[in-house]
């Protein structure tokens, strides 16, 4: 699991990268160049340079280039009589002088087509032990960058004053990866980045099943632990050189990162603080944890701590609560500055304006959420209580009681405060949780995340609450169908099929928020723009909010239809009409009833009667929430009793569907699912049963010394049942 935010692994913000790229990554089978691979990475960086990153390239794969072209060469010119005699080894230092020009020459072409400006930098180890040369190598190297070139370095091999260049290991610097070290240094780079063909440096050979990536690389840790394999058998260096270059920038300030270049999109994600690669970092050892955690070991963890908090007292339970919703509170201003930069971020990367709604949490939210965590507390305690008491013989006492599921593992978008609800509902019904945010929300999830986990006590410990920082760890916790209990995704119709369609876990959620709003003919108009104006402007984009606007016919003559449309769009709604009310309107046609707008954007239909807006519903709806304004009370039966939706309101907003507002504390998710927990799921929907019996030593034997009476006995509130059992006690003594 992930132990840090990438993007706080660099001091500053990244202005200057060095990306150093391997033999491996540059050259494919028999030497050739991987023009495809290669290409890919030279669009990367003339991306960044255009972007106003300064670009160093570091290339290797001139010697091995230079001998595919000299075996190619050598074969041409030889006689048959010369094929058959033993084949002599190229001279290193004559293939790495043919190979440089032909990857120069590569590299040229490539980037003027990108309409970018390279510049060759053949550099020799010697050369750096002169003071002059490395000054003047900097001004050169400020100078190129000013002018957006990328200079691209490599060792000159064909002049080394080293004997063998491409096996020597003695000097300055000894190959191109330790090079990218030294440049990195010596030029003042914000990040270094080594590409290589495998995804990073692993505890073994990357070919063992048994090895696993190390995301962050801790030298005290990892030093004496990792088992290298072969080194490359096209370069000269392999991941021994690479992490021994590596550690020696990261030590000297300069953040590393070493990732595949076969992902044409690596780089990217590394500006971007997503988790690939191995990070190598001076501070590293100062983050926690230390022990790299897989996916298995946090939903154990989650179980573990959950067992531990359901041995707690209700009251404990409880100030829990309140201390958590004490520490939002306490750290309000820091929870909307990391959210602030969330928005910033969403809004210059282009997302849809409905999902950076979603994600702002507006003033006034912290607090919000702190009085739904203390209203949650004040609830009586859902763990341990007794549903049902049934004597089934004499002095055999049988209880069904309330009880936590285990581990939930939670997958929801944008919305940050979602995190909140959620974790506050698993404490509360004494549930592990996994949390996975989407990654537009990163930061606010992190800090809402340390702040709750902080308040949990290390008697049951913060491991409580998981979060997965990551997308590539979903699959593989939705393979622990032995440790997590339930999935609930919050998202799109596409992330809930996904998950539904990955797991064998039991999934609890909506695809849709496809809402209707039904106004028959014999509504109040004032009522009835009240509701229709609220359920679709409050917050458009909920997953309760209006999606279509249905009207009885009779409006259509009366003037109500257009009185709704007028307040509608007189609040910025912008309206599609199905075929009925596109004519009337003169509004455009909608391309599908069923489709979630998330925005102020509605589709207005026009029906015969109740009937038909309870077809219209069951044909085009999501089975989430939908409402009828009448005053017409058989009416309002009728719609109330047939329309099979998950909660259905008459003369009201839809947007009252929400756990908070129906009083559950808080909510998960609503579910339009009909097993387990349906509507706004609060505690009662993160809940199951056990049973537990209380007897005198009988057996079965056969049923045959068993008088089975199956009698029914009065369950007592949870406060009647204490006292009784401390009267029974006091007895006893």
């Amino acid at each position: 699991m992930a132990e840090i935010d990438r993007s706080r692994a660099f001091a500053k913000d990244v202005k200057r990268i060095v990306v150093k790229v391997g033999t491996a990554v540059v050259t494919g089978k028999g030497g050739r160049l991987a023009l495809g691979r290669l290409g890919a990475i030279c669009e990367q960086l003339a991306e960044l340079n255009s972007d106003g990153f300064e670009v160093i390239l570091v290339s290797s794969g001139a010697v091995g280039l230079g001998r595919q072209r000299l075996r190619y060469r050598q074969l041409v010119n030889s006689s048959f009589a010369d094929l058959q005699r033993p084949q002599t080894e190229l001279d290193g230092k004559a293939c790495a002088g043919v190979g440089q020009s032909s990857l120069m020459a590569y590299y040229e072409t490539m980037f003027d087509q990108l309409d970018v400006t390279v510049a060759q930098m053949l550099v020799t180890d010697s050369s750096f032990r002169d003071k002059d040369f490395r000054k003047q190598l900097s001004e050169t190297v400020r100078a190129m960058l000013k002018m957006r070139v990328i200079p691209v370095f490599n060792e000159n091999d064909a002049i080394s004053t080293r004997k063998a260049p491409y096996k020597d290991a003695t000097g300055i610097f000894w190959d191109n990866d330790s090079l990218a070290a030294l440049l990195s240094l010596e030029l003042k780079a914000d990040l270094l980045i080594l590409l290589s063909d495998v995804e990073g440096l692993y505890t073994g050979p990357p070919s063992d099943p048994n090895s696993k990536l190390i995301h962050t690389y801790i030298k005290e840790k990892h030093q004496d632990e990792i088992t290298f394999g072969e080194k490359s058998q096209l370069g000269r260096g392999g991941m021994t050189a690479k992490v021994k270059a590596a550690v020696n920038a990261a030590y000297g300030g300069i953040p590393v990162i070493i990732t595949s270049g076969y992902d044409a999109e690596n780089i990217a994600k590394v500006l971007r603080g997503l988790r690939v690669g191995t990070l190598f970092h001076q501070d590293a050892h100062l983050w926690a944890p230390v022990v790299n955690t897989t996916s298995r070991d946090m939903a154990v963890a989650a179980r573990e701590s959950s067992r531990k908090l359901q041995a707690l007292s209700s009251e404990d339970r409880r100030k829990i609560l309140l201390d958590i919703a004490n520490a939002l509170e306490a750290n309000e201003k820091t929870i909307k500055a990391e959210n602030d930069l969330d928005v910033v971020a969403a809004q210059e990367a282009g997302y849809e304006e409905s999902m950076v709604a979603r994600l702002v949490m507006k003033p006034g939210k912290i607090s919000g959420l702190a009085a739904s965590i203390r209203q949650l507390a004040k609830m009586e305690d859902p763990i341990g209580r007794v549903l049902k008491k049934t004597q089934v013989a004499d002095g055999l006492i049988l209880e069904k009681t309330s009880s936590p599921l285990g581990v939930l593992l939670i997958v929801f978008e944008s919305r940050p405060d979602a995190l909140v609800q959620i974790a506050s509902l698993a404490i509360r019904s004494g549930n592990g949780l996994l949390l996975k945010g989407g990654k537009e929300a990163r930061r606010s999830n992190a800090i809402l995340h340390k702040v709750i986990t902080d308040a949990i006590p290390e008697t049951v410990g913060s491991k409580l609450i998981g979060l997965v920082t990551s997308r590539e760890e979903i699959p593989d916790l939705l393979k622990l169908d032995d440790v997590i209990d339930l999935v609930i995704p919050r998202g799109s119709n596409k992330l809930v099929s996904q998950i539904k369609n990955s797991t064998k876990i039991p999934v609890l959620g909506h695809a849709d928020g496809i809402c209707h709003v039904y106004v028959d003919k014999s509504c109040k108009m004032d009522m009835a723009k009240r509701v229709v104006s609220d359920s679709k402007i409050d917050y458009p984009a909920a997953c309760n909010a209006m999606e279509t606007l249905l009207v009885h016919k009779d409006l259509e003559e009366n003037g109500v239809l257009n009185e709704l449309i007028y307040a509608l769009q007189s609040s910025g709604v912008t309206l599609y009409g199905g075929p009925r009310a596109s004519a009337k309107l003169n509004i455009p046609e909608t391309q599908s009833f069923h489709h979630e707008y998330s925005s102020k954007t509605c589709t207005v239909e026009i029906v015969e009667d109740v009937h038909g807006a309870i077809d219209h519903i069951h044909q085009h709806g999501s089975a989430h929430t939908d409402c009828i304004v009448t005053e017409d009370g058989e009416v309002a039966e009728i719609f109330l009793r047939q329309v099979d939706s998950a909660a259905v309101l008459h003369n009201a907003s839809t947007r009252f569907s929400d756990g908070f507002r129906f009083g559950l504390g808080a909510e998960v998710g609503i579910s339009t699912s009909r097993i387990h927990a349906r509507g706004p799921v609060g505690v009662e929907g993160l809940l199951t049963t056990r049973w537990i019996l209380r007897g005198k030593g009988q057996v079965v034997d056969g049923d045959n010394g068993v008088v089975y009476t199956h009698k029914d006995l009065p369950v007592l509130k949870r406060k009647d049942a204490l006292e009784n059992g401390h009267g029974a006690m006091e007895n006893a003594l």
